[in-house]
C-alpha cells in the first residue's frame, strides 16, 4: 500500500468534493439571488481545504512511522475536526453578529458532514485494502 500516493489521493478528492459544493452554492446564490451565502461559502471552503489538507499530511507521516497508533489518531482527528469547527463558528459569531449565524451555520455543517462523510468512507476503504 502506497501511503503517500493515498494521502495525495485523498486531498485531491477534499479538493474536489470543497470545488463542487463551492460551486453548488455558487449555483443557489445566482438562482435565488442569496448574496449572504458568499461570505459562509468561502470560510467554509477554507475551513475544509485547511483541515483535509494537514489531515492528510498528518495521516501520511503516521501510517508510515507508526501504523499501530492509526486508531489512536482517528479518533483524535474527529476530536480536533469538531474543536475546530466550533472554533470557526465562535470566532464567525463574533465578527459578524447574531444575524448572520443561522445563513453561517447551515452552510458550514453542509461542507463539515460531506467532508466527514468523505473522510470516513475513505479510510474506511483504506482500512479493509490493508
Amino acid at each position: 500500500m502506497d501511503i503517500k500516493k493515498l494521502s495525495k489521493q485523498y486531498a485531491r478528492q477534499e479538493l474536489l468534493l470543497t470545488a463542487f459544493l463551492f460551486l453548488i452554492t455558487l449555483l443557489v446564490m445566482r438562482v435565488w439571488y442569496l448574496n449572504e451565502l458568499l461570505v459562509p461559502a468561502i470560510v467554509s471552503a477554507a475551513f475544509t481545504l485547511v483541515v483535509s489538507t494537514a489531515l492528510a499530511a498528518i495521516w501520511c507521516r503516521v501510517a508510515t512511522r507508526s501504523p499501530q497508533q492509526l486508531p489512536t489518531f482517528f479518533t483524535a482527528v474527529s476530536g480536533f475536526r469538531m474543536l475546530l469547527a466550533l472554533a470557526t463558528m465562535f470566532v464567525y459569531y463574533l465578527v459578524c453578529g447574531r444575524d448572520a449565524m443561522l445563513v453561517f451555520f447551515l452552510v458550514f455543517m453542509a461542507f463539515y458532514i460531506a467532508s466527514l462523510a468523505h473522510h470516513s468512507i475513505f479510510f474506511a476503504r483504506v482500512s479493509n485494502r490493508s
